[in-house]
């Protein structure tokens, strides 16, 4: 019996496909460049200074795992991660819901609505250390506006950042003022859900929670995800407006008995301040790792939330 052999598919490139293929790789080579030098390069080298004892000034030392092993047994580094851990278990959820409920308070119909969009973007593109200096100035224990509130309605004053108990609470509360980006993403995927399934679903004799639990909320899914994910990096790396609402005039942070020294303010210090460079890239290398992981369970998780419109169509 015969066999039919398949004919040989050869792949074969012309003349202009090259020069199109040379042309494109010589368009986007400035960015692999950049990309090289200043993403790739500075990894490369911070995954050897981990293995290193480095502070600038002298050659690296290479001493192994070492670095990694103080790390483990160093009380700073886990008070600094549980630090960073109530901000991404605590903050992050509340600030999604927040930025969330006004996302759908501004999709609503009502009169002057662009100037209340505008109202809640202006401060996420208003420099971040500006903000945090004039809300350090409403959290002031005696000047404060907030404890001028909470003397008028009879209450005791709070030290909003000098109290351990309170740094987290008044850094998460401030957190809600820069949401304005994560509103406007809300706001445009909620501008795209189709206004039939609503229809449907009314005709069906769903009310306001039915329609948005069963199809607005899975319509937008995606952006929350992507939301999620973006501020799950952010958080981790949650740096700047502690520092700002923390620092003291001999240049530390982290506000009363360490309560508010986050994971990027002790790398900062290590590498910065006490010129420990290899341990700071150890630090640094087991935030990646973290991060990594915690992404890598919600890119799992999202088969079973996240839903696209390809998939429905």
């Amino acid at each position: 019996m015969a066999t039919i052999t398949a004919p040989r598919v050869r792949f074969q490139i012309t003349r202009p496909q090259i020069h199109a293929l040379v042309k494109g790789l010589l368009f986007i080579s400035p960015a692999l460049l950049g990309l090289a030098l200043f993403a790739v390069l500075p990894m490369v080298q911070s995954l050897h200074y981990s293995f290193t004892d480095y502070n600038v000034l002298q050659p690296p030392f290479w001493i192994g795992f070492e670095n990694y092993q103080d790390l483990f047994k160093d009380r700073l580094f886990w008070l600094s991660l549980v630090n960073t851990l109530v901000m991404v278990l605590i903050a992050l959820p509340i600030h999604i819901l927040f930025d969330l409920a006004m996302a759908f308070l501004l999709n609503t119909k009502i009169r002057g609505l662009p100037i209340y969009r505008t109202i809640f973007y202006v401060p996420s593109i208003t420099p971040v250390v500006a903000s945090a200096i004039v809300w350090l100035w409403i959290f002031n224990g005696q000047y404060g506006i907030l404890n001028v509130v909470l003397r008028l309605l009879g209450l005791q004053p709070v030290g909003w950042i000098t109290d351990p108990n309170w740094v987290k609470p008044a850094l998460i509360f401030m957190g809600a003022w820069f949401g304005g980006n994560t509103i406007l993403i809300y706001l445009a995927g909620l501008q795209e859900v189709p206004p039939e399934l609503i229809e449907a679903a009314e005709l069906d004799g769903a009310n306001a929670w039915q329609k948005t639990w069963s199809v607005t909320l899975p319509m937008i899914s995606p952006v929350i995800f992507y939301t999620i994910i973006i501020s799950i990096i952010g958080y981790f790396q949650y740096f700047t407006e502690a520092w700002v609402m923390t620092a003291t005039r001999e240049g530390s942070a982290g506000g009363p008995a360490n309560s508010a020294l986050f994971y990027a303010m002790y790398l900062y210090q290590n590498a910065f301040q006490q010129f420990k460079m290899g341990y700071a890239s150890a630090q640094a290398w087991v935030l990646f790792v973290i991060v990594l992981i915690v992404t890598g369970l919600l890119f799992f998780s999202s088969r079973f939330w996240v839903h696209y419109h390809a998939e429905s169509a």
